[in-house]
């Protein structure tokens, strides 16, 4: 029997174990705030990003910038190799 997935139309974070909906600037905020606590706890090197070739150069570029200014890493691939 195949799965049926619907596409989601809001924004979920998770309270409890639970997924419930949430506003986009609540689902940012939490995104951002783990980013931050991960940094604060292990520093940037323990986040990584991972860009795909197919991005356009400016993409790849703003992907770079983040990993590295907002980020504090270099823990940077992509794809480029396949």
């Amino acid at each position: 029997m195949a799965m049926r997935f619907t596409r989601l139309t809001e924004p979920l974070v998770r309270d409890n174990g639970r997924l419930r909906p949430a506003t986009w600037d609540e689902a940012l905020d939490r995104a951002a705030d783990g980013f931050r606590r991960v940094k604060s706890e292990h520093g940037g090197d323990a986040i990584g990003t991972f860009s795909c070739s197919k991005a356009s150069n400016e993409m790849n570029y703003m992907a770079g910038k983040l990993s590295r200014v907002a980020f504090g890493t270099h823990n940077i691939d992509s794809c480029n190799r396949t």
